[in-house]
């Protein structure tokens, strides 16, 4: 009896769980959990009866002065728990380095003109992995030396030759950083502790059986290469697994009704769904939409990625429309023009809602076809794809009055003695953020609450939409406050004028000068008015639905902090806005996701 082998563990396999479990915990999912579980299941399962076997054969021994003694079919306590431990963190630093991705994005390779690149690349592993079989086969057939080395391959390589021919596109299609790095990283940390062990005499390899070339002086090829497979094993079968959540909860037609943990049955039958089947369309505005909400609110694309299924996609949906309609009437040449986009985008809504049922509009040919005809191109995605099918259409119509008034900044004659200023007093000021921020926040809550299962009244829902419009005037009064020079520069002052005439101050005034010293008042009294609607609304959060409190937390936290960095007026600024670096930002999403 003795301790080396429980050391082992102590030492160098369990801090690095503890370490990733902390790491990961405020992000942690039921499905995560599911995941992670099924994959432990299968590893402990799969390689029992193999590791059973080399131990009986002597491939590989454990001097009794090692290990403390409890065994099943022979193996000892410490190295079932390796099965255990590996895997676990492997998968842990998986899903740490995969949680911002948006995994429809890379269901993108099945395309059209792709196909062919792909099929050599998914022919080529095939045959690689083949060889490897039957190079392992033709090794444990001669037996001796090569044995040890060909048992790995025979047995790993009918696994990753399944898991391969699965997901070889996803494999593909994904960033390096959330494969290669989870099957190198831990990869070469067991090597290193290999090492130690061997050289301990820890755990011993039989000389016959063995090749006896070292990837490094004390570590053999056998255990290079064993480490290596166990590791592309657990992401390969992490990979399957999102790809397949991926299929199913991207394409609502081909499975209308996903459990919130699939069977191994309908997660095969997912990945089994071909290539052709896929509602490309579908596949590109997810990507466009992601695009455009990466590339205008970083703060909004941290916080979509604590989001999950079809929740998560269908608010990146919700975002690309408000983005696509702002964009529209903000860059349009001329006020005629803008104004006639918010005509063609009010005539959209009319045409999608229409109908007493609110069917989706992409089965709506009429509205596609109004879409095609009067929208460029690259918008046309974010229109068809909005759930109209899900969200009232009273804020959107109110977003497009909130579009208005930003035209009223504008009059005909261009010189800035002759604008309007809409915003006469604080009323129309909250009217304004309302408007184009608070009608956001309800339809945020109104998508939260068709996708999630918790049990709320009507009073209740109707309570939170409220808070969450409120919630959203805040984040816009923070816009605000941060973007006073940038929206001078169109010609925009957003502070009443009852403000400025207490001041002295006339709009004009700012357009001039939106750096004067005396900015720095409204600033303050834009961030305090913003900081009591936080306030007030803030513990109404923790009243909505476990799965979608904490995302809604992060979102919240996120713009907010660019309040506090206003505050403090130590801010960077970044292309005429200041900005929150991105740490702080992780920071202060890694302790609103705690909070729960």
């Amino acid at each position: 009896m003795g301790f080396d082998y429980a050391w082992v563990h102590l030492n160098y396999t369990i801090p690095p769980a503890i370490i990733l479990s902390l790491l990961y915990r405020p992000f942690f999912t039921r499905i995560d959990a599911y995941k992670v579980l099924f994959l432990v299941s299968i590893a402990v399962i799969a390689t029992i009866p193999w590791d059973s076997y080399l131990i009986r054969r002597k491939i590989w021994t454990y001097p009794p002065n090692v290990i403390i003694g409890p065994t099943f079919l022979a193996i000892p306590a410490e190295e079932l728990f390796f099965f255990v431990i590996q895997t676990y963190n492997t998968a842990l630093l998986y899903l740490v380095l995969s949680k911002p991705i948006l995994h429809p994005n890379y269901l993108l390779g099945c395309f059209p003109g792709h196909q062919t690149p792909f099929k050599t690349i998914r022919n080529t592993g095939q045959f690689f992995l083949a060889v490897c079989i039957l190079v392992g086969g033709h090794l444990v057939r001669k037996g001796g030396e090569g044995t040890y080395l060909g048992l790995i391959l025979v047995w790993a390589g009918p696994f990753a030759l399944f898991l391969w021919s699965l997901a070889y596109q996803f494999l593909v299609a994904l960033p390096y950083t959330s494969t290669a790095l989870p099957i190198l990283g831990p990869t070469l940390y067991l090597w290193v502790v290999d090492t130690m062990a061997l050289r301990r005499g820890t755990w011993a390899i039989e000389s016959g059986t063995k090749l006896g070339i070292h990837v490094w002086e004390g570590l053999e090829i056998e255990e290079a290469v064993f480490f290596l497979a166990t590791n592309i094993l657990v992401v390969f079968g992490l990979v399957a697994f999102d790809n397949a959540m991926a299929v199913l909860l991207t394409f609502p037609r081909l499975f209308p009704q996903v459990p919130t943990l699939p069977s191994p049955v309908l997660l095969i039958e997912a990945l089994m769904i071909g290539c052709a089947k896929y509602d490309l369309a579908r596949l590109d505005a997810i990507k466009q939409a992601s695009r455009r909400l990466q590339s205008k609110s970083r703060s909004f694309y941290l916080a979509s990625s604590v989001f999950t299924g079809r929740l998560r996609i269908d608010l990146i949906f919700l975002y690309s429309f408000c983005r696509v309609a702002d964009d529209l009437v903000d860059e349009a040449s001329s006020e005629g023009d803008a104004r006639e986009w918010i005509i063609k985008l009010t005539k959209y809504l009319d045409l999608a809602y229409q109908s007493k049922e609110t069917w989706l509009i992409t089965e709506q040919p009429d509205v596609c076809s109004y879409i095609t005809n009067n929208f460029p191109e690259s918008t046309q995605s974010a229109l068809r794809l909005l759930p109209t099918h899900i969200l009232s259409f009273g804020p959107l119509y109110e977003l497009l009055e909130g579009f208005k008034t930003d035209l009223d900044f504008h009059s005909d004659n261009a010189a800035k003695s002759s604008r309007n200023f809409p915003i006469s007093n604080q009323q129309d000021l909250d009217r304004y953020c309302g408007r184009v921020a608070g009608t956001v926040g309800e339809l945020c809550l109104e998508l939260v609450f068709h996708h999630s299962k918790s049990p709320l009244t009507i009073s209740q829902k109707e309570n939170l939409v409220r808070e969450g419009g409120r919630m959203g005037v805040a984040l816009q009064l923070v816009n605000i406050a941060r973007d006073i020079a940038t929206d001078a520069k169109i010609g925009r002052v957003y502070i009443p004028k009852t403000w400025l005439k207490a001041q002295g101050l006339q709009p004009q005034d700012i357009l001039a000068n939106p750096d004067a010293s005396v900015t720095e008042r409204f600033r303050e009294s834009l961030l305090k008015r913003a900081f009591t609607a936080y306030l007030t609304s803030r513990d109404a959060i923790s009243q909505l639905p476990s799965d979608a409190r904490a995302p809604i937390r992060v979102a919240v936290e996120s713009y907010m902090e660019i309040g506090r960095v206003l505050v403090k007026k130590g801010y960077q600024v970044r292309e005429g806005k200041a900005t929150v670096p991105r740490l702080r930002r992780l920071k202060v999403a890694w302790k609103a996701l705690s909070q729960g």
